[in-house]
């Protein structure tokens, strides 16, 4: 009933055992059958015990942050605030359901105040207090983009990319590609927190975080915020560890034979699967007892961190899982979609992830995990320019964005300090930094200076020492992979 194990007959390319190869270094089959996998310099770096990433912890913030008014500064704004959106700047681009019956589409500057922080001097909003301290650490990407203008389809792209649902999310790909460095503990993780910002936002469904093709084991396992974090962790009622090991033994043995007899490979998952969950019922409540944090970490990241659930205590608990060998833990924090009442609604939902956020990057620094530690922050796409609504009333928000918006990347080999990518001085189109034209970048084409979410996976997977053209997985006649036929690693992004 819970993934997380590895499925000894669907071990990708020619059942290596990874965690074997990194220990005993590059000899034998297993190195040979490897190095068709890794890139050639991450291989040569995993020889010789200097690999980057081991894992990720994705901040993923659901409903889209308006970049405007925390990251991409643009003063511009003030002398054009309440004009319209100018057509050349809006180039025919498709707007939602939402204000496509708008008559006016006034250009709206951010009501925050911004600076310029850090020995990299990047910008930052005001909301974003926490951040502004450990801002050398990052490296904002102000020119991701994306193709959905819509919620679930975009979402959907960015956890598996594709729009449809059905594919298998970035982390079974990363649990399936490179398994778990815990035996204890699955390999893909997932909390979910809701933020006090718009309360009435769309939803988050299970298969954001499934396996898709891919077998079962490595679908993501969710934390939950109340009663035992995984469902039927505990023995039942009249039960104790004994008999839970003789009724294992007892199924594993059935099981067995059910496998001898039809040779369904999901049977060894099932089998793996109640091993695993025999085990956490020891390694989850270690690894949720924060008796045994310092005060010092605790306050750190906030006084919410002690409220299960919260956006707080599930970064620190992805900093323990980090520890613990988690693959991929993702924290989907909901309530970023701003369409209306976007100054105070914006405010909120920084106030709950801002110092969380921040302390989580400074934690993982100072034990050092963020050096093999690769952290994302970012949602499904980002707000537009003119305002949804009317000008100036304080009910107003901003719409869905996919043309260009900001995400932060941190440690795991990333380069730190590092703003890359431009957008025009609306803060609506990327362009050519070093003409300052506006671009229209494809995807499949890389474009200097543009991130599309395709590139993104496949810089993650380079940074974890995989060629994402390579990590496959054949299925109804086609050899599928994350990054479908796209991707491009974004060199500039590397440390």
């Amino acid at each position: 009933m819970i993934p997380g194990t590895r499925n000894p007959l669907h071990e990708s390319m020619l059942n290596i055992n990874r965690r074997q190869f990194f220990a005993r270094g590059a000899s034998g089959v297993g190195a040979a059958a490897l190095g068709s996998l890794l890139c050639p310099e991450v291989l040569a770096a995993a020889e010789s015990g200097r690999a980057r990433a081991k894992r990720v912890i994705f901040l993923f913030q659901s409903g889209a942050p308006s970049q405007l008014d925390l990251f991409d500064y643009k003063p511009a704004l003030d002398a054009v605030h309440g004009e319209e959106l100018p057509d050349h700047v809006r180039r025919g681009q498709r707007i939602t359901n939402l204000t496509a019956g708008q008559k006016s589409f006034p250009l709206n500057r951010s009501p925050f105040s911004f600076e310029r922080v850090g020995q990299s001097g990047a910008w930052v909003s005001e909301l974003l207090p926490h951040l502004k301290g450990v801002v050398d650490d990052l490296c904002f990407v102000k020119t991701m983009y994306t193709e959905a203008i819509n919620h679930d389809p975009a979402i959907t792209f960015f956890q598996s990319g594709a729009q449809q649902p059905g594919r298998p999310s970035m982390g079974s790909w990363l649990s399936y590609g490179l398994g778990s460095e815990s035996s204890d503990l699955p390999s893909y993780v997932v909390m979910l927190s809701r933020g006090s910002g718009r309360q009435n936002a769309q939803p988050l469904y299970d298969r954001l975080f499934g396996a898709g093709f891919l077998p079962t084991s490595h679908q993501g396992v969710r934390f939950r915020s109340q009663g035992d974090p995984v469902l039927y962790l505990s023995n039942p009622a009249g039960s104790d560890g004994v008999r839970r090991r003789q009724l294992l033994d007892t199924l594993g043995q059935l099981n067995q034979l059910e496998y001898d007899r039809i040779q369904d490979p999901e049977v060894l998952t099932r089998i793996a699967q109640y091993e695993l969950a025999y085990r956490m019922q020891t390694s989850v409540p270690e690894l949720t007892d924060m008796s045994t944090e310092p005060r010092s970490v605790l306050d750190l990241y906030g006084p919410d961190v002690q409220k299960k659930g919260s956006y707080a205590y599930n970064c620190l608990l992805a900093r323990r899982m980090a520890e613990r060998g988690v693959r991929f833990v993702q924290l989907f924090h909901i309530g970023w979609d701003q369409h209306n009442d976007l100054e105070s609604h914006l405010t909120n939902q920084c106030r709950d992830t801002d110092q969380a956020s921040a302390a989580l990057i400074v934690d993982l620094k100072q034990r050092g995990l963020l050096d093999d530690t690769l952290v994302i922050w970012g949602g499904e796409f980002g707000r537009t320019v003119y305002t949804q609504g009317k000008i100036g009333d304080p009910a107003a928000g901003r719409d869905h964005h996919p043309r260009c918006f900001t995400m932060w990347l941190a440690g795991g080999g990333v380069r730190p300090g590092l703003t890359y990518g431009k957008t025009d001085e609306y803060g609506y189109n990327i362009v050519d930094p070093s003409t300052d034209e506006l671009m229209s970048p494809e995807k499949g084409h890389f474009t200097p200076g543009a991130v599309h979410v395709h590139d993104l996976h496949a810089t993650m997977l380079h940074l974890l020492g995989v060629d994402h053209t390579r990590l496959t997985f054949k299925h109804q006649g086609r050899r599928h992979r994350l990054t479908d036929v796209h991707g491009h690693v974004v060199k500039d992004l590397l440390a």
